[in-house]
């Protein structure tokens, strides 16, 4: 019988007991992933993550460097957190007053990514292939396929699956310029049609 596990965990990483890692997971320098959490495969844990109990992250989920995900954050699958990037998990939060009984949570769907040094406050999830661009401060729910900028955070327009900007034509459809896929805006909800 092999011992040999079948994701990578660099030396420096602390992993507690109890916690599940897919396979092809590679964990890089001084993390450290806590009791309860779960880590699907092929994800990649840059340097300096911390993973709390309870978190659960799905297949392909990219978190780059100096990132604390905290309980009550689900990732789903193809997510991509950018480095820096800090989620929160109190509203009100004090250091003399414990208000561990009072997390919200925060889902971050299928594809999204959220850039570099941004902010989500609790309680407020992410759509589908949505696209908080960097330094962002989400405050509010994110629709699916939503481009999201500034401080607060305001909706600039929508992003296919790539990435690209969306430039919907009079019958409300657009094209993204890398894919082909075709998308639909109809009461200020896209959909993707192919």
């Amino acid at each position: 019988m092999s011992t040999e596990k079948a994701y990578f965990v660099h030396e420096s990483t602390y992993i507690d007991k109890v916690c599940e890692i897919g396979e092809g997971t590679r964990i890089w320098h001084f993390s450290h992933i806590m009791a309860n959490s779960i880590i699907g495969n092929h994800c990649s844990i840059g340097q300096n993550v911390m993973v709390s109990s309870k978190v659960i992250l799905g297949n392909n989920v990219k978190v780059q460097n100096n990132v604390s995900i905290y309980d009550g954050v689900v990732c789903e699958d193809d997510v991509f957190l950018g480095p820096s990037m800090v989620f929160t998990n109190v509203i009100n939060p004090r250091s003399a007053i414990s208000r561990k009984h009072e997390l919200k949570t925060t889902l971050v769907k299928k594809g999204a990514t959220i850039g570099a040094n941004a902010t989500v406050v609790c309680g407020n999830n992410i759509g589908e292939y949505a696209f908080i661009g960097a330094g962002t401060v989400v405050t509010k729910e994110v629709a699916a396929y939503a481009l999201i900028v500034g401080n607060p955070g305001k909706q600039q327009g929508w992003v296919s699956e790539y990435g690209h900007p969306l430039n919907f034509d009079k019958d409300n459809m657009a094209i993204c310029q890398e894919s082909g896929q075709k998308y639909l805006l109809e009461n200020n909800i896209v959909k993707r049609i192919n």
